[in-house]
């Protein structure tokens, strides 16, 4: 009867979804893909190019379920960034007043109310698509 027990709820846990959010983050034109990210646990892991330097759009995606579960109240789906350096900052709506302004927020601060550490991870290798001049000091 234990062993019963023991295996319904085990089965239940892994079948349970996880609150997983996702990022995608693109040039301004959406037709270079710079970085992405992905929650695991209370952890975002992030791969973000280091080459590129300029104004990005950052997309974040929700599963149904975690939208019907409030699981990242008040997140939209898409923000306006700047990628300097491997370093991503993002426009997000100040709080207060009809009137506000945007605030620049790193995306580590961005994160902290979800109780999402930020994890940087190097990225495999940086973007590099046929006919774009190649960075000085590499070869093609």
């Amino acid at each position: 009867m234990i062993r019963r027990a023991l295996f319904t709820l085990t089965v239940l846990a892994l079948a349970a979804p996880a609150q997983a959010l996702e990022m995608i983050v693109w040039d301004r034109e959406l037709q270079t893909k710079l970085g992405d990210g992905k929650s695991v646990g209370g952890k975002f892991n992030v791969r973000m190019v280091d080459n590129y330097e300029g104004p990005v759009v950052i997309l974040f995606a929700l599963t149904d379920d975690e939208k019907a579960r409030g699981s990242f109240p008040n997140l939209k789906s898409r923000y306006n960034g700047l990628l300097s350096g491997g370093e991503l900052s993002l426009q997000a709506p100040a709080q207060g007043g009809e009137r506000a302004l945007n605030t620049t927020l790193s995306l580590s601060k961005f994160l902290t109310p979800y109780k999402l550490t930020l994890n940087i991870q190097p990225a495999g290798q940086s973007l590099s698509l046929p006919g774009l001049k190649a960075p000085s000091g590499q070869s093609r």
